[in-house]
């Protein structure tokens, strides 16, 4: 317990909060790997109360004065400590480790600290330790969910339809772990101290922490609540550059999935854009976590695909996403099905799946202009003059491309059909035309007066 207490006392001398967060960790330093079990073995269920306040308020703390509610909270906080380690060694040298009981030693500790935060003025400077309290909190509230499931716990709801509540219970102690993270994200948000001494420097640890949580519990509405409690207090916070670069990225990631959910791909693309710019370069599997939305937003907002080199070192994205970018360029319409089906599961998993089906609208329009270019040039009027273009092309000619690049061979296609495809294709890239509509009675679409963006090859 020693060394424990000499970094504590280390920790409040110079007021570190990393350095004092490392002593509440439930994961032993590589230089100490035994520390967690020499820190249990150090005393007993009837003497650790008056080992740990000793150890805190006396023989380790000879240089620093703790209040006497202050104190308290500390010795509460690696009271609960003590309890978890001894949990958490029992899971470990056990087959059948029991992670609810380890789950619920753990919350005491966060509970602990945020009464220590609420009720006892633990200072600013000492909040990384409600990040370590958090983070193992959510780790441990999955485990304790996951071994439930895998014992086949049965919960008051069992036996109802699966379409009415039969979710509910599956992830009781991460809902639980939720709660306990949203009182931090309140400690952080509502403490009114100057920012230089204020615990509002933690809140976008927690939020982040917060967005985490929800997306497992698939409940990704309960994160608008919190942009909104942000952006509420936005004025009394301090910028968000000022916050440290890896609460910043996965702050923007997240926020960009959540506006790319709700179909906002202008926004979601500037902070895909920005987490993506600001993501360390060594950290690859983030950096593919953030390609996995970019991609579709890029591609629905400038339809453009990411390029090989783009693509290279990340297998998964290069398997899912080579494909779809192939056919779309080709106008393969049925190749884009296959792929899109081939990579359903992923897509859908990804929560990208309707959005990628967008892209056979892009797939749709490249076709078209390769029936355009076909149609070649019409004689010049004058002798000597610069050809022209065709610009008055018969719809047979794009309904017969649809049916060779759709490869069915159902009957053909009504103009009717051919002419609401290719008004809904130029609807999507510019106003609505004027009254004189897509074509005319002779069967023929007029190209000329469109927006030249429907006559452009669009991805590259």
């Amino acid at each position: 317990m020693e060394v424990v207490f000499r970094d504590f006392k280390q920790a409040q001398l110079i007021g570190s909060g990393p350095l004092l967060s490392t002593t509440i960790s439930p994961i032993a330093p590589p230089a100490d790997p035994d520390r967690l079990n020499t820190f249990y073995r150090g005393s007993n269920s009837f003497s650790i109360q008056s080992d740990i306040r000793y150890g805190i308020l006396h023989h380790a703390n000879t240089d620093v004065r703790f209040s006497k509610a202050e104190g308290t909270a500390w010795v509460e906080v690696y009271v609960a400590y003590w309890k978890a380690v001894g949990e958490l060694l029992a899971a470990e040298e056990t087959p059948k480790a029991d992670w609810t009981k380890v789950y619920e030693a753990w919350k005491e500790v966060a509970n602990a600290l945020i009464r220590g935060y609420s009720g006892a003025g633990f200072p600013s400077w000492t909040v990384p330790c409600l990040y370590i309290a958090g983070r193992y909190l959510r780790i441990f509230a999955i485990k304790a969910d996951d071994q439930a499931r895998a014992k086949g716990a049965v919960t008051f709801n069992a036996g109802f339809q699966d379409d009415v509540v039969g979710d509910f219970g599956k992830n009781e102690k991460l809902e639980d772990a939720a709660r306990v993270i949203n009182r931090m994200f309140t400690l952080c948000i509502s403490d009114r101290a100057p920012l230089e001494e204020s615990r509002k420097w933690g809140i976008y640890y927690t939020t982040n922490l917060l967005f985490k949580t929800y997306f497992k519990l698939n409940s990704i509405g309960l994160s608008k609540n919190i942009l909104r409690a942000l952006q509420a207090s936005k004025t009394d916070m301090p910028p968000l550059e000022a916050f440290p670069k890896s609460h910043i990225v996965t702050f923007k990631y997240y926020v960009g999935v959540i506006l790319f959910l709700e179909e906002d791909y202008i926004k979601a693309e500037e902070n895909l854009t920005a987490a993506w710019k600001m993501c360390h370069k060594d950290a690859r599997r983030n950096r593919e976590l953030i390609l996995t939305y970019l991609i579709p937003c890029h591609l629905l907002t400038t339809h453009t695909l990411p390029t090989t080199d783009l693509l290279a070192p990340y297998p998964r994205l290069r398997a899912l996403f080579t494909p779809l970018g192939r056919y779309i360029k080709s106008g393969d319409l049925a190749g884009f099905d296959a792929a899109l089906a081939a990579g359903e599961n992923e897509f859908v998993k990804r929560r990208i799946y309707l959005t990628l089906e967008r892209g056979r609208d892009i797939a749709l329009r490249n076709l078209l202009r390769k029936v355009f270019l076909a149609g070649g040039f019409e004689a010049p009027k004058e002798e000597g003059a610069a050809p022209v273009r065709r610009t008055r092309i018969p719809v047979a000619e794009f309904g017969a491309a649809i049916r060779l690049g759709s490869k069915t061979e159902e009957g053909r296609l009504e103009n009717d059909e051919v002419e609401c495809l290719l008004a809904n294709m130029i609807y999507k890239v510019s106003p609505p035309p004027s009254a004189s509509g897509t074509g005319d009675a002779s069967g023929t679409l007029r190209l000329s007066s469109y927006h030249p963006t429907f006559l452009q090859s669009g991805t590259h």
